[in-house]
């Protein structure tokens, strides 16, 4: 009986380590089946909608929505439907660039910040702090403004103040990491620090990352629709749910549609990304947390 409850307890963690892994590669399955929906979508912009997102027909201005124009036309004469579709390229696609190229920036940051030197440490979490001394978005409007609205200076923008929370989260993490048993025997036996980062460090910070990314994500469609509705982001013709809803503002009595489509596609979205960040950060349990 001994024998058999002690083989039970060392099989435990092994199960439970087994059934994490599962859960893992079905969240990345279920990513994988999203994105290439979202591709899917983007193909069906080109291929699929009748309309041009950018061709006026004032014949149909103002339309309510109906057979032929299922969401409703502009002031225009655009069709609403096809615009919000080419609209989601831009918010989910932006976003996404934006938050990748943040993440990788402030992931080198983090790391550079925890593992070579206290001087490196103390610099360029000065850096950092300088950074999170602005709120995001207010810093965001700022350097657009002075930069000028245009669709690469609001990415340029986005990306400046959306890096600090991944270089201190990465930071924090990898401080811990550098003091566990495996890393410092990885560091007697002579591996250099770069395959150290790489092999050790960067594989069980990733987690983390990862649900941090998501809320990352959400966050940053919310800001380019906020740029755009303001006027520092994508600019017209284009189509973009801020400036969709930039557009529809002055309709919002006589065409009400022009601003609740692009309002509910705004929610939806972002809804969708932060339950999948949340759904995460609990299958990840504690290093998820961390994220939060």
């Amino acid at each position: 009986m001994t024998v058999q409850a002690d083989v039970g307890f060392l099989e435990a963690p092994d199960a439970q380590r087994s059934k994490q892994e599962q859960d893992l590669k079905r969240f990345l399955v279920q990513l994988g089946l999203s994105l290439l929906i979202f591709l899917v979508a983007v193909a069906a912009c080109f291929l699929l909608s009748p309309y041009a997102p950018n061709e006026p027909n004032f014949l149909e201005r103002l339309s309510p929505p109906s057979a032929s124009h299922w969401l409703g036309t502009d002031q225009l004469g655009r069709d609403v439907a096809t615009r919000l579709l080419y609209g989601g390229v831009w918010s989910i696609g932006l976003a996404f660039l934006v938050t990748i190229v943040g993440a990788i920036a402030g992931t080198a940051i983090g790391l550079a910040a925890g593992h070579f030197g206290r001087a490196a440490d103390v610099t360029l979490m000065r850096v950092t702090d300088s950074f999170f001394a602005f709120p995001e978005l207010i810093a965001a409007v700022t350097i657009a403004g002075v930069l000028g609205p245009s669709t690469t200076n609001m990415v340029l923008a986005l990306i400046l103040v959306g890096w600090m929370k991944f270089a201190r989260l990465v930071r924090s993490l990898s401080v811990d990491l550098a003091h566990r048993d495996f890393v410092v025997q990885a560091r007697l036996n002579g591996l250099p620090s770069y395959r150290i980062l790489w092999r050790h460090i960067l594989p069980n910070i990733a987690p983390s990352l990862l649900v941090l990314w998501t809320n990352a994500w959400s966050r940053t469609i919310l800001s380019i629709s906020g740029l755009s509705f303001l006027g520092f982001g994508v600019q017209p013709p284009n189509a973009e749910w801020g400036a969709m809803l930039l557009d529809g503002k002055a309709y919002m009595q006589t065409a009400p549609h022009l601003m609740i489509f692009p309002g509910l596609a705004i929610l939806i979205a972002v809804l969708s990304i932060n339950l999948t960040g949340d759904w995460l950060r609990d299958l990840l349990g504690s290093n998820g947390a961390a994220a939060g």
